[in-house]
């Protein structure tokens, strides 16, 4: 957390689950396509709309779960909640040399897909991307820990500001200094922001050290973030990963107490350590305020979540103190510095002072205002994410061989009441998906010449999936391989259907707007 209240992302502020972004030049046309599902349009692989009764798809009242199918229709229907403690609470079956049953299984198409050397699916299904997408966020300037650190452009901006402000302080301290004052005023910024780090690296090594995986660090306007990727899992650690940082900061103030008191006071040292150590104390003091998105607030959410058993309480707790406290900033700060209260005589004030006081003010308050909205939204939608299931939003889908023609394909398909085709070789191991985009681009009249091999997509590692994957996890596998659908397996790697993106996406702009 930085002194300015910019966000950890620890709690979500800063590392916004998304859904997944379908990838590749169908990826517009696939999203037309899906819309044009929902408006009552062609649905393809069918020819015609058919809807058959889905089995063991419904959560009985009491939580149990009996195996869901593939989703016939489109995934708009809203998904029963589960649990916030166990979102993976379905019951499956070991794996087994036969198949677990499943509608597909009626057909010969299914057993012939789902028989066979199995192995080789399992491993593509558990197996992940060779490389995850690198962030960014500016000039990078390295990695400690493993974890890249950048520097955003506006920090040049602060740092010209800084330069500036503590230099005209310094000609009055230090009038010999002559020009050469603002090189040590550049000094100070870069010593400053370089305790900032230190106070974001305290984070990251908290996080590490609990096994949560940290995406990268900015050096920013007002500040740095930590953009820690997952919830702390005790309001304990919440506690700890929150208090590390302002508890730096003070050690840092600390160090710095000490170090003035080494050297002569009324020097370049003297003032420069006196600076330092006034500044990572107004940081540790700032942050230990308790709201949102401060590093007080994550304090503050993690007692009361600990008090009542519910992050979400705690998290509206400090979300609103932490409201509560943007609007004392934005009218204390300026009437504390006209009173006196912080060093400066109400008649030593003029205008332009006056002036810079309220735009500070209200900087300050806009980031831990807009923080503590963000902090609120995130929280409300984790709540919800455990509802995005991969084994609720699949859809059907039938295993066809290369050389099938797209209308004997959609013919099964349609049998079948599936929505998905899925391209088997001989030994029955799926190889590629036929892609929903490329069919709707094929004329109806041509669908009898045309093999599914033309219209399929080859299937890597990364568009395998597993039909357990729920909530955060299935949205971060999504996005390390964009594509516009993946094929989803069981544990003894047996398909399970097709998923696409344009539907996660539909159920998670869904679960946005979902009320707590």
């Amino acid at each position: 957390m930085d002194e300015s209240g910019q966000p950890q992302s620890g709690t979500g502020e800063a590392t916004t689950p998304r859904p997944p972004a379908a990838a590749g030049p169908d990826a517009t046309e696939a999203r037309e396509t899906s819309e044009a599902q929902d408006q009552g349009g062609p649905q393809p692989p069918q020819d015609a709309a058919t809807e058959q009764p889905r089995s063991g798809a419904a959560h009985n009242q009491t939580g149990a779960e009996q195996e869901p199918e593939p989703a016939d229709a489109a995934p708009d229907t809203t998904v029963t909640p589960q649990a916030p403690a166990t979102p993976h609470t379905d019951s499956t079956p070991e794996p087994q040399d036969a198949p677990p049953a499943h509608p597909h299984d009626r057909h010969p198409e299914r057993a012939a897909a789902t028989s066979g050397n199995r192995r080789s699916a399992i491993k593509g299904a558990t197996k992940g991307p060779t490389k995850r997408p690198e962030p960014r966020g500016g000039l990078l300037m390295g990695r400690p820990f493993g974890v890249p650190v950048y520097v955003a452009p506006s920090w040049f901006l602060v740092a010209a500001l800084i330069t500036w402000v503590f230099g005209g302080q310094l000609d009055r301290v230090l009038p010999e200094l002559g020009a050469a004052r603002y090189l040590v005023s550049l000094f100070f910024a870069v010593a400053f922001y370089a305790s900032v780090l230190i106070h974001e690296l305290a984070h990251t090594v908290a996080a590490l050290r609990f096994k949560l995986p940290v995406r990268r660090i900015q050096l920013q306007f007002f500040g740095g973030v930590s953009e820690i990727e997952k919830e702390s899992e005790t309001p304990g650690r919440e506690f700890v990963l929150a208090f590390v940082g302002p508890l730096l900061s003070l050690v840092l103030a600390g160090v710095f107490y000490g170090a003035m008191k080494a050297v002569e006071p009324g020097t370049v040292p003297g003032v420069l350590l006196a600076g330092l150590m006034i500044s990572n104390l107004i940081v540790a003091v700032f942050n230990l305020l308790p709201g949102l998105p401060l590093d007080g607030g994550r304090m503050l959410r993690a007692v009361v979540w600990k008090l009542t058993g519910r992050p979400m309480s705690g998290t509206i707790a400090a979300a609103w103190v932490g409201r509560a406290l943007a609007v004392t900033v934005l009218i204390g700060l300026p009437l504390l510095t006209q009173s006196g209260a912080l060093g400066e005589g109400a008649e030593e004030a003029g205008g332009m002072n006056t002036l810079m006081d309220a735009l500070l003010a209200a900087i300050l308050a806009a980031i831990i205002w807009t923080g503590a909205g963000n902090s609120l939204r995130m929280a409300r939608l984790r709540e919800h994410l455990p509802d995005l299931r991969a084994r609720t939003l699949t859809r059907r889908a039938v295993p066809v061989e290369p050389e099938t023609p797209l209308s004997e394909a959609l013919r099964r398909a349609n049998e079948a009441g599936a929505r998905a085709l899925v391209v088997v070789d001989t030994d029955g191991d799926p190889h590629s998906l036929v892609r929903e985009a490329a069919i709707v681009g094929i004329p109806e009249h041509r669908r009898p010449w045309v093999p599914v091999s033309g219209l399929a997509q080859d299937l890597t590692d990364g568009m395998r999936v597993s039909a357990e994957l729920a909530g955060e996890e299935l949205l971060d596998t999504l996005r390390e391989t964009p594509a516009t659908e993946y094929l989803v397996v069981e544990e003894n790697g047996a398909i399970y259907g097709v998923l696409s993106a344009a539907d996660v996406e539909r159920a998670f702009v869904k679960a946005m707007a979902r009320p707590s």
